[in-house]
């Protein structure tokens, strides 16, 4: 079958690999489209220090079943169209003792640690399978990257009392301010690009900033009453982005942060004692924030074909994650339909 491999830094190709063989509590699915992740890129750059090369790439799937194995429970049936949880976990670590089993110590993501989704079919257990009841296979494979914004803002326990700063509004990022939002929060979206706050604001935030432009400081200060922000979501993965976080968050604030900063972070640590700061990370996400974002996009109000940037073939993936490498910033995300 057709897959598409990144052999080594810069290097990807379509290649022809052997059908899986199918155990019977797993189920067959056949791919119809899947997104390119940030972690994807990062392969691709050789930024990414967790893959294991070569690797197929993938885990944003919107796929159809087309076999089930005999030890499958009656739930899921051909022609169903569904999602894949893509993380593993074993059952025994801290991760897993604690009910946490997306922050799993021993986790493999599909595409990263072990081979992913961006081939005509894949065979997978069934308890990694969630339907995606009334969704298309395109949209589909944006729920996986929204869950990680939507498990952020259940670490940060937001609350409809609570003013939320979400720094970076990339897909994870909307994830938080949608979740956010639907929690009666009132939403700050910050990012350096306009036409991506413009669809912040479309999806949830009440108000933007655009850090390139204007006075960050001064101006949460002004959409708090000068307290600062309650919450402070941190959806980008920079030394300068982290800082703002600590920096920026109210007295007693929370702090969660989902994105992998490339270089050491030097902070004021005094700001997490005399703030009282609670600093949380947020890793993946649970089968509930699936669901809850298979619920939202089923009310069919999120602008879905804004967020798909381009959909391509296999044999044009390796254009169009140079295309995005040469502009980041203005990239939500990037399907592959096979």
């Amino acid at each position: 079958m057709k897959a598409i491999q990144i052999r080594a830094e810069r290097q990807m190709e379509v290649v022809e690999l052997p059908e899986q063989e199918m155990k019977s509590d797993e189920v067959l699915l056949r791919l119809e489209y899947v997104g390119f992740c940030g972690s994807d890129l990062s392969t691709w750059l050789g930024r990414n220090p967790m893959v294991r090369m070569p690797v197929v790439p993938g885990h944003e799937v919107g796929a159809v079943v087309e076999k089930v194995g005999a030890d499958v429970p009656e739930g899921l049936k051909p022609g169903m169209v569904v999602t894949v949880n893509p993380y593993t976990n074993c059952g025994k670590c801290a991760s897993c003792r604690n009910g946490r089993p997306n922050a799993c110590q021993h986790n493999e993501t599909l595409g990263v640690q072990r081979w992913g989704a961006m081939r005509e079919r894949i065979a997978l257990p069934w308890e990694k399978i969630i339907p995606a009841d009334g969704l298309d296979a395109r949209t589909s494979a944006l729920i996986e990257p929204m869950s990680v914004g939507f498990h952020a803002v259940g670490r940060a326990q937001v609350t409809d009392i609570d003013s939320v700063l979400v720094i970076g509004c990339g897909m994870v990022g909307l994830g938080a301010v949608v979740r956010s939002s639907l929690r009666g929060a009132t939403v700050i979206a910050a990012d350096i690009d306009d036409e991506k706050l413009a669809l912040a604001r479309e999806m949830g935030a009440a108000f933007t900033v655009n850090t390139r432009t204007e006075d960050v400081h001064q101006r949460l200060l002004e959409l708090t009453a000068g307290f600062g922000p309650d919450v402070v979501i941190e959806a980008v993965g920079s030394a300068p982005t982290y800082q703002m976080a600590v920096e920026e968050a109210a007295f007693t604030g929370r702090v969660v942060c989902i994105g992998y900063a490339k270089t050491e972070v030097s902070f004021q640590t005094k700001l997490f004692v005399q703030k009282e700061l609670d600093i949380r990370g947020s890793r993946n996400a649970l089968p509930s924030d699936f669901r809850a974002v298979i619920r939202y996009l089923g009310r069919g109000s999120c602008p879905v074909e804004r967020l798909i940037s381009k959909v391509v073939k296999p044999e044009d993936a390796h254009a169009a994650i140079k295309w995005w490498a040469e502009q980041p910033g203005k990239v939500f995300r990037i399907l592959v339909a096979f």
